[in-house]
């Protein structure tokens, strides 16, 4: 049985390391029984990126990183957000599929490339909380995190109500902002009225 199971794990592993991310249906073709996903899952050995997609754990940060900068390269108007920034801020545990950008409402939408997730904000909507960070030598423009916060809100039928609130909790819980914080961006984002009684629940 442990032969049985290094093999499984070992097969799995070597797997995501050669194709760097793969699909449940790799890991059939190898004979590699699904379950031994979840296991592999749960002990850390495999990150699952969702709908069937398996990554090696290593090259989870960096191939994040590196698309973020990707993205700053092919789109120089956009600004990094909603759950690529909360995956840059710690404050979710989903993996994007694709990276997350605000662009402005007459911007072209980028169509070559990395795999992007469009939205678009006029005004202070798309200008405040903006901050820079660095990767790979490229200035990347990211929200902060009480923006973030209120754009998952404003954006939630996009990245789920579920997220936002995740989102909002972390955010608080790891005092990565205040709750006068996430008010101010609330008013800019007009989502006082759904994220007020969470700040209160929360504190």
């Amino acid at each position: 049985m442990t032969d049985h199971h290094m093999t499984f794990r070992e097969r799995a592993l070597s797997l995501t390391k050669y194709l760097g991310i793969a699909r449940a249906r790799d890991f059939k073709a190898a004979g590699i029984p699904l379950v031994y996903l979840r296991r592999l899952t749960e002990a850390g050995d495999l990150v699952r990126l969702g709908r069937g997609l398996y990554q090696d754990p290593d090259r989870v940060g960096e191939d994040a990183a590196h698309d973020l900068a990707e993205a700053s390269r092919l789109v120089p108007h956009g600004v990094i957000s909603l759950i690529s920034a909360l995956r840059q801020h710690g404050l979710t545990t989903q993996l994007p599929h694709a990276v997350w950008m605000t662009i402005p409402h007459k911007a072209r939408t980028p169509h070559k490339g990395l795999r992007l997730e469009i939205v678009r904000a006029t005004g202070e909507a798309l200008t405040a909380g903006v901050e820079h960070i660095r990767v790979e030598g490229v200035d990347v423009p990211i929200y902060g995190v009480a923006k973030t916060v209120a754009d998952c809100f404003k954006h939630r039928r996009n990245v789920g109500e579920d997220v936002a609130i995740e989102a909002l909790r972390e955010s608080l819980h790891q005092r990565k902002t205040t709750p006068s914080e996430l008010m101010k961006f609330a008013a800019i984002d007009r989502v006082v009225g759904r994220m007020e009684p969470l700040i209160k629940a929360i504190q």
